[in-house]
């Protein structure tokens, strides 16, 4: 595994021009996934003729694994795996073992659709896997069929949510894309299955992520909405911040049983705390996940540049960082189509 020895012209703790440090790094291993969930990967954009990434254009795991040492020599301490559907990629251990000997990441997380973990949750744990979320939309069988547009069956889900428990992940978090007249009507039932099961829920406003998606304002469910309904049937009080919340606002049930989050991207804009870069499966850098083209890291790599050279083109592309997209979205109207979330990774 290559180390990072040193930068030349790049702070190595940079901060975007808005005075935000790099800190948080998703990465993609993959940009496909086996749902087609209707917010993220619509079948009708994504359907069977969809080219996906080949295998000689996704990154290995030693180039991931090498571009995460220098995010980590440049102040990214939490790493993310997502894709597509992170499982999908073949031997994914291996590349958290990697990841989890790292200098610098305390803390390594995958998000996941679910369907595979139930098979794979004891071994991505003996890894090096810190944490684990599971998105989960719907606990009625037939919303959840409709929201992620596949014929995996619920209990296949939350089967792999009982086995990440099982594996020793505390707590499995769990998160739901509210979208009204679809899923709003379940959101208490998911906290109160959260309290029985301990699990952490995170309510996720429905965003304008990507440009096929069909996103329409009055689908959003606010979090201030959410948290009403939450609090009408179990009681809720704001919780302190920690460093493992990342862009959540937690709130915690006045009986101490456990907490919920909310995730307001369009209501209550976060850009001036986001300190988080996303990397795709590819090797394409993005500096919001409402961009509309990346950087190609990839070809640095394979052109035969240093770490130093990698670690100065990061930090050149998160100096030159302004992005906030969610505080100005009223007035914001890109002259080309924004990357899918799928591809972003989330």
């Amino acid at each position: 595994m290559h180390r990072l020895s040193g930068v030349r012209g790049t702070p190595p703790d940079p901060s975007d021009r808005l005075g935000r440090p790099l800190r948080d790094l998703r990465l993609s291993v993959t940009d496909r996934c086996n749902f087609r969930c209707p917010y993220c990967m619509p079948r009708a954009s994504f359907g069977p003729d969809h080219a996906f990434a080949s295998r000689a254009d996704l990154l290995t795991f030693e180039e991931l694994a090498r571009l995460v040492t220098v995010f980590a020599g440049l102040g990214v301490t939490k790493v993310r795996l997502t894709g597509g559907e992170p499982l999908l990629r073949r031997d994914l251990e291996v590349l958290i073992g990697m990841i989890a000997g790292i200098p610098g990441i305390d803390d390594l997380a995958l998000t996941t659709n679910g369907s595979l973990l139930a098979e794979r949750a004891t071994a991505l744990r003996a890894a090096g896997l810190d944490r684990v979320t599971v998105s989960l939309d719907s606990l009625d069988p037939g919303i959840f069929a409709e929201m992620t547009d596949s014929k995996v069956p619920l209990d296949q889900v939350l089967a792999g949510i009982v086995a990440a428990q099982g594996a020793g992940f505390a707590p499995v978090k769990v998160n739901t894309v509210v979208r009204r007249g679809l899923n709003d009507e379940g959101i208490v039932d998911l906290v109160r299955f959260a309290r029985e099961q301990r699990l952490e829920v995170r309510f996720i406003e429905y965003m304008d992520v990507g440009s096929s998606n069909g996103w329409l304002r009055d689908q959003v469910v606010s979090a201030a909405e959410i948290i009403e309904r939450i609090d009408a049937v179990f009681p809720v009080e704001p919780s302190e911040p920690t460093d493992l919340d990342g862009v959540a606002r937690r709130w915690r049930f006045r009986d101490g049983t456990a907490e919920v989050g909310v995730i307001a991207s369009v209501t209550q804009p976060f850009c001036s705390d986001c300190v988080r870069a996303r990397v795709t499966a590819t090797g394409e850098m993005f500096t919001c996940l409402f961009a509309t083209q990346g950087r190609d890291l990839r070809a640095a790599m394979r052109s035969g540049a240093s770490d130093a050279d990698l670690a100065a083109l990061v930090g050149g592309i998160w100096h030159r960082r302004d992005d906030r997209y969610s505080e100005v979205r009223s007035a914001a109207s890109p002259t080309e189509p924004r990357v899918e979330m799928s591809y972003l990774g989330g």
